[in-house]
């Protein structure tokens, strides 16, 4: 029996709700970019371009679900080490002058000519992937389980991530490798290891000064409102602004640049004036509903790489949405995580689509639907 499991397993239930929600999701964030890129029109530029290349990435992450909600989890679990080294690789490329981007005083970002692409999205792909096959296959006990694989892992992903530097996507790989051990081993090891990286986290902002001015904005927004606090506050006024049904699409201030990173980091609050507090609780109910069915998933799942595999996946589409959440409302420091399926960005948007895939297809298992094709044990 599993940590998180209390009882007799659900029966299972259509996968539409997986896939579904995100469509809903995703044609939610197409609409506010639509209505966000207008203003591309009062400089000059094309009203339709933005709109036009989330569509395509929109288009190509359905694609891509389709293509993993129809492929062999062994496939993927005997090239998840390839994966991983790939993604670790692609990392490093954005240290490297040239090839990495500096957006904002960080290279999180490979310049690939025909679209940037950001490689930490690849890596919340790749590490539940690994780390779920590598938990399965080790029979180390006590403190050497934890030490290899889930710390070696850990280290070894945020490495690269801590150069770039990218903070938001450290806390978020941690949280994902830490909990995936709690899930196969328990919570002993998990919680000192993650003692010891809540220190090394405060230590990395206490001694990097743009970092402690995040943090100062963060705290006290009211202290530099025209520069560090400005984004935040702009937030907070948007979702003022929206009330209880929102001023209406394409009235907002957003229009006019007031918010910055509207179409990204803070496409939230730009929803949250347009469409009103009905329109924020609306997106957050879709992500509770789409977390209640990938657990009744995870539930069924009486195989312990699929478990921990389903538990990883569903971290790394839940966590982005917390951290960006938790971000545009001062609720914790804004670190640049996109909301997931919602945000503009390629990226994000077909990584996240494959995970569903990956989903669909460990949800077809777990129902037995998927024996007359041999997969095999643990996949």
């Amino acid at each position: 029996m599993t940590v998180f499991d209390d009882g007799e397993r659900p029966r299972g239930g259509g996968p539409w709700p997986i896939w579904g929600i995100p469509l809903v999701l995703s044609l939610c964030g197409l609409v506010m970019i639509a209505s966000l890129s207008l203003r591309n029109s009062m400089t000059g530029g094309s009203p339709y371009a933005q709109i036009v290349k989330q569509c395509v990435f929109f288009l190509s992450g359905l694609v891509l679900m389709f293509a993993c909600a129809f492929s062999s989890l062994r496939r993927f679990r005997r090239w998840s080490g390839l994966l991983w080294f790939i993604a670790l690789l692609l990392l490093v490329g954005t240290l490297i002058p040239g090839l990495g981007v500096r957006v904002g005083g960080a290279r999180r970002w490979l310049d690939l000519r025909l679209m940037r692409f950001q490689p930490l999205e690849f890596l919340l792909l790749a590490v539940p992937l690994f780390l779920a096959d590598r938990l399965d296959r080790s029979r180390r006990e006590g403190f050497q389980g934890f030490l290899r694989p889930t710390l070696m892992v850990t280290l070894l992903s945020i490495l690269p991530l801590l150069f770039q530097p990218n903070l938001g996507g450290t806390i978020l790989v941690t949280l994902i490798c830490l909990m995936m051990h709690v899930e196969n081993r328990g919570w002993r090891y998990p919680l000192m290891g993650g003692a010891f990286m809540v220190v090394l986290f405060v230590s990395l902002v206490m001694i990097e000064p743009y970092r402690m001015r995040r943090f100062l904005a963060f705290w006290d927004p009211w202290s530099d409102p025209m520069n560090k606090g400005f984004q935040i506050i702009q937030g907070l006024v948007a979702f003022c602004n929206g009330r209880l049904f929102g001023v209406g699409i394409g009235k907002g201030l957003q229009e006019d640049e007031y918010l910055p990173a509207a179409q990204t980091d803070y496409i939230f609050p730009a929803i949250g004036e347009e469409f009103g507090l009905a329109g924020t609780l609306f997106l957050l109910s879709l992500y509770a509903v789409w977390t209640i069915r990938a657990y009744r998933i995870y539930r069924r799942c009486s195989n312990p790489f699929l478990s921990v595999l389903t538990l990883g996946l569903t971290m790394s589409i839940i966590g982005p949405m917390f951290i960006n959440i938790g971000g545009v409302t001062k609720l914790m420091p804004l670190t640049g995580i996109p909301l997931p399926f919602v945000s503009a960005g390629g990226s994000a948007m077909l990584f996240m689509w494959a995970k569903v895939g990956i989903l669909m297809r460990i949800n077809k298992i777990s129902l037995g639907e998927g024996r007359r094709e041999r997969e095999p044990e643990g996949c």
